[in-house]
Parts: C-alpha cells; sequence; structure tokens
C-alpha cells in the first residue's frame, strides 16, 4: 500500500466516524413529553360516585388545582407535547383535564375527562361540550355582575 491509500483509508473512516459520532445523539431521542398529572385509565376508573374526597385523595393524589367557586372540584391537568426533532418547537399533540365534583358532604357527585378535540373542550366520559353557563368562571360572572351594576 501507498501512503496516499493510507492516508484516504484513514480520512475516510475519521470522516465516518466522526459522522457517525455526531449522529448518534438523534438516535433514542423521545420528542413526547407529558407534563402535570399522567392520567391512567386504571386509576380514573377507581374512582365512583359516591366516594369520599379522602378516598379519591388516595386513589388519585393530590390535585392539580381545585375550585371552590360555585362548588368544590378536583383538576387533575396533563398535557403531552410532541418534537420531532430536538431543535423543534414543541406542539401540543392531548391535553386532558380530569375534574371531579363534590357536593356539600365531601361525596363525589360527577366525574368528567376533558380534552381538546378540534379546539372545542369535550369531555370524553358521556362525549358532551360543555354548554354556554353551564360552567362559567370566576372572573366571566364577575364581569357580567360589574356590567350589570354599571
Amino acid at each position: 500500500m501507498t501512503k496516499l491509500n493510507i492516508r484516504s483509508k484513514v480520512m475516510g473512516l475519521s470522516l465516518a466516524t466522526a459522522l457517525a459520532t455526531s449522529l448518534g445523539g438523534c438516535l433514542g431521542y423521545d420528542g413526547d413529553v407529558y407534563r402535570g398529572y399522567v392520567i391512567d385509565d386504571k386509576v380514573m376508573s377507581q374512582v365512583k360516585m359516591g366516594s369520599s374526597a379522602e378516598q379519591t385523595l388516595v386513589v388519585l393524589g393530590t390535585p392539580s388545582t381545585t375550585s371552590t367557586v360555585g362548588g368544590d372540584a378536583w383538576y387533575y391537568i396533563s398535557q403531552k407535547t410532541e418534537r420531532k426533532l430536538a431543535f423543534m418547537q414543541p406542539t401540543v399533540t392531548d391535553q386532558r383535564i380530569f375534574a371531579v365534583y363534590f357536593d356539600k358532604n365531601k361525596k363525589v357527585q360527577r366525574i368528567a375527562n376533558y380534552g381538546l378535540e378540534d379546539g372545542k373542550v369535550v369531555n370524553f366520559i358521556d362525549r358532551t361540550t360543555p354548554t354556554a353557563g353551564g360552567e362559567t368562571s370566576f372572573l366571566k360572572n364577575m364581569m357580567q355582575n360589574l356590567l350589570r351594576f354599571s
């Protein structure tokens, strides 16, 4: 072998090694990121109507947030984002809110699993979209009442 052949083989081998090393970081990249409460269908099915708040807390754990305006409710919020490549901006592929509503005796009155489907909030348990006025926010009520007294 000549020195030129040896150099070209070493150069080709080092170039291949550099290319494989730089692309090696892309292997095994999982672009799915889950944030918040990871909702498990088996765990959700353990929450039954009439269960106490303590039983619900044992089964589901601490809620992401709670509401005491217009009734007592616990919300377990989750979001899934996906990124095609490590340097790309993530996109939201799924958002869910598992809501547990309690009556005055702290018993489960209603359960809902809300998600983002075609830009609208949909309850995945009974497949309904909330109607206007059904579940209004505190700020919306406050603004409407302020305008009424003006």
